[in-house]
């Protein structure tokens, strides 16, 4: 379910806007490279795009996949073993920028399949309890979280992006992506 952006929304429209807008920033900030360029970073920051692929499609399935829509970690998840502490760290430089984009691709998939059930359920009012945080939490709260994680992270990918091959700016021009 992809929003449009227009000038007057519901607060519904309006958060699934945001989030698609930025995915799609994030996915133009790390599109488009080699397997080499994905690992590239800034020193002394560990943080690659390959990196922020891996733990943007991880938080996506995380909010969404198992904690909105309750339907636990999908299948993919267990190679990575990410109940062990660093596990993204560890395995993110053996990935290719396919696998990786893949991953993130059908992470948001599944994201978009788990908010619309939920809005179809009960609207932003879907409650579900993160294990993390011991409490239940609406719908409306972890779109919002989805949004602040991809902001920040968004950030990093400009200045790594920006240190490879000198693209910048927050949209993709003339239909890239």
């Amino acid at each position: 379910m992809t929003i449009e952006m227009t000038p007057v929304m519901d607060e519904t429209g309006t958060l699934l806007s945001t989030l698609d807008r930025i995915r799609r920033t994030f996915a133009w900030k790390c599109g488009g490279l080699t397997d080499e360029q994905l690992r590239q970073r800034l020193e002394p920051s560990k943080i690659t795009l390959g990196w922020l692929l891996k733990h943007l499609a991880f938080c996506e399935d995380h909010y969404f996949t198992a904690v909105l829509a309750g339907n636990g970690y999908p299948d993919v998840w267990a190679q990575y073993g990410p109940d062990e502490e660093g596990w993204d760290w560890k395995t993110e430089a053996e990935d290719t920028a396919d696998g990786l984009m893949e991953l993130w691709e059908g992470a948001v998939a599944r994201s978009r399949r788990s908010i619309a059930e939920a809005l179809g359920r009960n609207g932003m009012d879907t409650l579900a309890t993160n294990p993390e945080w011991q409490v239940e939490a609406n719908a409306r709260r972890y779109v919002a979280d989805m949004i602040e994680e991809y902001a920040r992270h968004t950030g990093h990918a400009d200045l790594i992006r920006e240190s490879i091959d000198g693209l910048v700016g927050e949209d993709p021009r003339n239909g890239e992506a």
